[in-house]
């Protein structure tokens, strides 16, 4: 126990609560003190001058009718439910309203519980804040508040500490980071299939979010393996939030074998169970997903309306980042359906701040130099929630997948100009991110508008270079893959 000067521990704390609830009890300091200390011992102790024994405290604690740790610390055996009362609001708040209102009620959980000393409310608290941030995209906020949960119970277990790693690796793939978020989840796999910590909740989290950076970068076979490995661990685990959520991932690979019924099938099972928990933010999601899966097929009306679904339950919630990610497939969409002014008018907004340094792509180079006057870098500026712009450093993938939309736009009106500065926008994003199958697309598109202007050189080292991406998708930049789990 901390002898400072300050703190709800400390003896000038301890003297102050003994003098408070010796008064409401109508003690004086000798009913206080007999038969095993004098009135002065206990005067002494009130004015903050003499730190008490655990000994004095228990006495003190009997005669007062409170618990020695409500004494020694200030805590109520109420206070612990309490704060969990709170932070059960918290969630229930993020899952219906806006992820702003939620961080209040997170933030005001989480001071009470620094101060009362409760660690695990204090982390949880954290760990919700971390949720609010990625879900309004200050995706810096949010790996602060992760690191923060992983320090607070860096002495406790792995699978304690497994949502914050999850959280953390979230946010970098938000961010474009897409081999680093890998590396998060791998290692923590790794680490718990070492030390014999087969736990099935923490393993299925992990896999889980491991889908989405595997696909993104085009290790499809990593993906599928980890839907796999999700769906044999989901029997084991009591969570409807997690296991919607394996749904969502499990129909990405569905949706990159063609099986698209299967997909959507998946879908609706996550779907279901998040109308029943009341989830909104993952409840768009899968609209989202859905109207890609629509898209996929072909089948874009319906596309288009999953894809309004989404966008309009985002945008309610104030979710920017991911409100952008929606409009940039719906622009897809309605590219698609031959109504190409109203999806460049959705597009244009969202990079009003997207950062460009220039490809480095051989191809790319020859070209960029316009582009990179027009767009001039801006990765170091900090997230900027209140806008659904994307950046280099703030939904990458899309933020390409932006450009890469008005290149194609561009190119079917005959602006070759404008096309070629959007298709070199959309590489220099995506080489950052290793996302291997967009940028194999891309080097196409390039290599395709290069060939027609008579540019051959340059067009088939744009092939090559696509080439090179598609040649060993994910392999080059992810070490071997994560021990497996005993099943």
């Amino acid at each position: 126990m901390s002898g400072t000067a300050t703190g709800a521990g400390s003896t000038a704390e301890i003297g102050r609560r003994v003098l408070k609830l010796r008064t409401e009890r109508g003690f004086t300091q000798r009913m206080l003190a007999e038969p095993a200390y004098t009135a002065a011992y206990v005067s002494t102790l009130e004015a903050g001058k003499v730190r008490p024994s655990e000994a004095a405290l228990r006495h003190l604690a009997e005669r007062l009718g409170v618990s020695y740790d409500e004494l020694a610390t200030g805590r109520s055996p109420h206070d612990a439910t309490r704060l969990r009362a709170a932070l059960t609001d918290a969630r229930r708040a993020l899952a219906t309203g806006a992820a702003e209102d939620a961080a209040g009620l997170f933030e005001d959980v989480r001071a009470e519980a620094e101060r009362l000393g409760f660690a695990e409310e204090r982390a949880s608290a954290l760990l919700g804040l971390g949720d609010c941030a990625l879900e309004t995209g200050e995706l810096t906020l949010a790996r602060d508040h992760f690191e923060a949960v992983e320090r607070l119970l860096a002495a406790e277990p792995l699978p304690r500490r497994v949502p914050a790693i999850r959280g953390r690796a979230v946010a970098h793939l938000l961010a474009g980071e897409l081999r680093y978020s890998c590396y998060l989840l791998e290692s923590a796999i790794d680490e718990l299939n070492a030390s014999g910590l087969h736990d099935p909740y923490a393993l299925l989290l992990l896999y889980t979010a491991a889908i989405a950076p595997y696909m993104d970068m085009g290790a499809h076979a990593r993906a599928v393996r980890a839907a796999e490995l999700a769906l044999a661990l989901a029997p084991s685990v009591d969570d409807p939030g997690l296991i919607a959520r394996m749904h969502r991932g499990v129909a990405r690979t569905l949706i990159a074998e063609g099986r698209t019924a299967e997909a959507d099938a998946s879908l609706a099972k996550a779907q279901e169970l998040y109308e029943q928990l009341r989830i909104h933010t993952d409840l768009a999601h899968c609209h989202w997903m859905r109207g890609y899966v629509h898209a996929q097929d072909g089948n874009l009306e319906r596309a288009e309306r999953e894809l309004r679904t989404a966008r309009d339950m985002l945008a309610s919630k104030r979710a920017a980042l991911f409100t952008g990610q929606v409009e940039v497939e719906l622009a897809d969409v309605l590219r698609r359906r031959g109504r190409a002014a109203e999806a460049e008018a959705l597009l244009l907004p969202l990079l009003t701040r997207s950062s460009v340094t220039g490809p480095t792509t051989d191809a790319a180079d020859e070209v960029n130099e316009s582009a990179q006057a027009d767009e001039p870098a801006q990765a170091d500026e900090p997230d900027e929630p209140d806008e659904a712009g994307l950046t280099a450093d703030r939904g990458a993938v899309h933020a390409g997948g932006a450009h890469r939309l008005l290149g194609l736009i561009a190119d079917e009106r005959g602006d070759v100009e404008a096309a070629e500065e959007h298709y070199c926008a959309a590489l220099s994003l995506l080489e950052r991110t290793g996302a291997a199958g967009d940028l194999a697309d891309l080097c196409r598109l390039l290599g395709d508008l290069l060939r027609r202007e008579g540019r051959l050189e340059a067009a088939m080292d744009a092939y090559r270079t696509g080439l090179g991406h598609r040649a060993a998708p994910g392999t080059t930049t992810l070490g071997p893959a994560p021990a497996e789990p005993p099943m």
